[in-house]
């Protein structure tokens, strides 16, 4: 199947092609809490979901729906199967688009909108890959299933209910990364410690309630602290002015019924790399640590600093580790919840490598610091997740893509994490393009088209070069 020149299939369908992907775009597929058994994470994501499997019937695939979470596409015969995961809902399209973020509109060669690269651009890709070797009828000796998911941007509830009856496929790709091949992702956990303090006391400023973040996975971008001041307020507020003045950072306090409020702003990015943001609570902690605080703020902002200030790598927790292929341990604190005389827990995301003995080394954690009266419960674990970068699998990636674009298929690893860690085997594959600007989940976000069509051309022969009939020598 070599004769075949993918890239012009895909262009002579390319009108139906970006009108299937701009009525995908329009669905404002985000997920929402009050679910229902029809539509467990919402009415709009369940339209986007049907919407695949609409199309899929419409094309001649098999479907099936797995409790309107989740659902699958698929073609070919044969005991084998190769999996093709992707996910139909987007993250809240926020604030300050110069578009519409469900528009799907196009302009200089790109479609902008909520889920354009992250994945709804990626999926369509997909889809027209299987649709073309469908349509050209090449024989097909392994099954190929497209898997849709509705709840990767959030807690990954739809691919553990479509395994618990689904089979899992031999090999797969998820088209939600980057190309050319992301072959490991780091192993993910989230942990809460949790203070025992002192008794608060007298003292010239006692902190009542500290907050920072919400999520594990990002850096916290904002911080708040609400203190009773028994004396100078006026050079406390003249020191905070001049310390967010000093450093450059954007903060503002309040006096409410009595109480100082101060809040301060950082720089959010994803935990996989926390040193290119600015941590909010970690700012805020360096100003407090400098006034007359109570005994119990003193513990509770002493810890803060003592393991987590300019530290991302697990060194003063010492759980730091590199690995050649992986890359650090890194550390997230993500999540700062302080109330006086209750409660004191800070919420912190590890990612580590497959060569970290995570269990045995959270174990030795955990007894460091029982010595400062803290306690360390794990809420979640992912697993490391590894293909050999010598399978025969990775291979046939790595030719394909070289063939297709010219270009070295160098492999990589990651922090974060993809549906590929669903599958035994598996690898992120596309569809951002090296070189090209990771917009997902910003404002404006968008997709190149091109780049789309090159994606779908990859996809098409790589389906062909898995599941097709192998000629006789």
């Amino acid at each position: 199947m070599n004769n075949i020149n993918w890239m012009d299939e895909i262009l002579e369908r390319r009108d139906e092609f970006i009108a299937d992907l701009q009525k995908l775009i329009q669905i404002p597929s985000v997920k929402t809490e009050q679910g229902t058994k029809k539509a467990p994470f919402g009415t709009h994501v369940k339209d986007a979901l049907d919407y695949m499997l609409l199309l899929g019937e419409k094309d001649g695939f098999t479907i099936k729906n797995t409790g309107n979470v989740a659902g699958h596409l698929e073609m070919g015969s044969g005991d084998g199967l190769i999996g093709v995961l992707c996910h139909v809902d987007v993250v809240p399209a926020g604030d300050g688009w110069t578009r519409e973020p469900f528009g799907g509109e196009l302009e200089s060669g790109k479609i902008f909108g909520r889920g354009a690269i992250d994945d709804k651009g990626p999926t369509i890709a997909a889809y027209y890959a299987m649709k073309i070797v469908k349509e050209l009828g090449i024989p097909l000796e392994k099954r190929v299933r497209m898997i849709i998911g509705t709840d990767e941007e959030s807690d990954w509830q739809c691919v553990e209910r479509y395994f618990e009856s689904e089979e899992m496929p031999d090999i797969g790709f998820a088209p939600d990364a980057d190309f050319p091949i992301i072959f490991a992702e780091k192993g993910i956990a989230d942990v809460q410690i949790t203070l025992s303090l002192p008794v608060p006391g007298e003292a010239a400023v006692t902190m009542i309630a500290f907050e920072a973040g919400k999520r594990y996975n990002m850096v916290p971008d904002f911080a708040r602290a609400s203190l009773l001041i028994d004396q100078n307020h006026t050079l406390f507020l003249q020191n905070y002015t001049e310390y967010i003045n000093k450093a450059n950072l954007e903060g503002h306090y309040h006096i409410q019924n009595g109480v100082v409020v101060l809040e301060l702003k950082g720089t959010s990015v994803h935990a996989m790399e926390p040193d290119f943001g600015q941590n909010a609570a970690l700012m805020l902690a360096k100003f407090l640590s400098n006034q007359r605080l109570d005994a119990a703020s003193i513990a509770y902002i002493d810890f803060m600093k003592r393991y987590f200030d300019g530290d991302t790598r697990g060194r003063a927790l010492e759980i730091a580790a590199t690995d050649l292929e992986m890359g650090d341990v890194t550390v997230n604190a993500a999540i700062f919840r302080y109330e006086k005389g209750k409660s004191a827990q800070i919420g912190v995301n590890v990612r580590y490598p497959a060569s970290f003995s995570f269990n045995e080394e959270i174990q030795k954690l955990k007894k460091r610091i029982q010595k400062e009266k803290a306690e360390l419960s794990v809420i979640s674990n992912s697993e490391p997740h590894y293909v050999h970068p010598d399978d025969p699998f990775i291979e046939t990636l790595k030719r394909v893509y070289e063939d297709e674009t010219g270009k070295k298929a160098v492999l990589l690893s990651i922090g974060g994490g993809t549906y590929a860690r669903a599958l035994k085997t598996g690898v992120a594959f596309g569809a951002l393009f090296p070189g090209r600007p990771d917009v997902a989940h910003q404002k404006d976000e968008y997709a190149f088209i091109g780049d789309l069509f090159q994606a779908a051309a990859i996809y098409a022969r790589t389906i062909v070069e898995l599941a097709g009939k192998k000629e006789k020598e």
